[in-house]
């Protein structure tokens, strides 16, 4: 059996998170605190994974940075994705379809808040895991992801962008 995008969804933001007069309700925040802790999920792995195989290995701040989103995207569309193939039947291709715009947003704002305070803070040039700098400053980016994400995501499924998945 073949499922559609339109099928299929739960659509929060018409449920869960109702949207009036350019305005948030609590629901739409719930929604959206529930997809921004869904995404920061998968932008933590790749980040700590890129920051920590970068670390390691003594690869340079930026190219460790790019690293690091590059698979904070693979992890965190493949969180959103094969959950949804799973539950609804759809391919990769339709599951894909369904979520990037609002995934990528997502993730892109989230890492590039992440990425901002671990190297502000030094965290990518600590030369190891061993250093509590390297600990702090994920400590601080991850929250710090979180929030910048978060009304982005409120305005994402306020505006049928993004579900919550």
């Amino acid at each position: 059996m073949k499922h559609t995008h339109e099928s299929h969804t739960h659509d929060c933001s018409a449920t869960d998170a109702h949207y009036a007069h350019g305005q948030h309700s609590k629901t739409s925040w719930r929604a959206a605190a529930h997809a921004t802790l869904h995404c920061l999920t998968g932008c933590v792995i790749g980040e700590f994974l890129g920051l920590a195989i970068g670390v390691s290995i003594g690869i340079p701040a930026y190219p460790m940075m790019g690293l690091s989103t590059v698979l904070a995207y693979i992890s965190g569309f493949s969180l959103a994705v094969f959950p949804l193939m799973r539950s609804t039947g759809l391919t990769l291709n339709a599951a894909f379809k369904a979520i990037w715009l609002g995934e990528g947003i997502s993730i892109g704002v989230m890492e590039l808040v992440m990425n901002g305070v671990d190297y502000h803070m030094g965290g990518v040039r600590s030369g190891s895991l061993g250093n509590p700098l390297f600990w702090e400053a994920l400590a601080v980016a991850v929250p710090a992801g979180y929030i910048a994400a978060l009304p982005v995501n409120a305005w994402l499924i306020g505006r049928q962008l993004k579900k919550c998945h």
